[in-house]
């Protein structure tokens, strides 16, 4: 194994490795806004809890525990969300280093810097998917019946549209 010396070849080294970094501020990026829904999960979660116990009216109990496994699943969802762009941050990971390594040390690891990146790749497009799912399941939390009804909640029963 020979290091290169000749600031060409260490600059194309860098700018080989450099350009999958990018795609690792997306993977962060997600994760920090996955990880923000799943705080928001957990928060709403200890909330309803308090709520169940504090409850005697059998009705509002049932109804919060609805509520709260649906929030379980949307929880589970966020976390193999964030397990699945770790992994792709790992996979990238070696893309960078294999990309980097082989330009360097004129290693040939093509295969290996492929496979990482795809695998990368695909577990960032998991990622999304459950990304997507885990919000879908928040809108069927929404009750829009509620909306219908405030007009009986109004002064008069007046409705008010705008």
């Amino acid at each position: 194994m020979n290091l290169p010396l000749d600031v060409t070849s260490v600059t194309h080294s860098v700018q080989l490795a450099v350009a999958p970094v990018f795609f690792l501020t997306a993977v962060a990026g997600m994760i920090s806004a996955v990880a923000g829904r799943l705080a928001r999960i957990i928060d709403r979660a200890r909330v309803l809890e308090d709520k169940v116990r504090a409850s005697a009216d059998q009705e509002v109990i049932d109804r919060l525990l609805v509520e709260l496994t649906l929030l379980r699943k949307r929880g589970r969802i966020a976390n193999f969300a964030i397990g699945c762009l770790g992994l792709c941050g790992f996979f990238i990971g070696v893309t960078i280093v294999s990309l980097f390594l082989g330009q360097a040390w004129e290693m040939q690891w093509p295969q290996i810097a492929v496979g990482c990146f795809l695998l990368g790749v695909l577990s960032f497009l998991v990622a999304l998917g459950a990304f997507m799912w885990e919000t879908v399941l928040a809108t069927h939390l929404l009750n829009f019946k509620v909306l219908e009804m405030g007009r009986e909640f109004r002064p008069g029963g007046a409705s008010t549209r705008r």
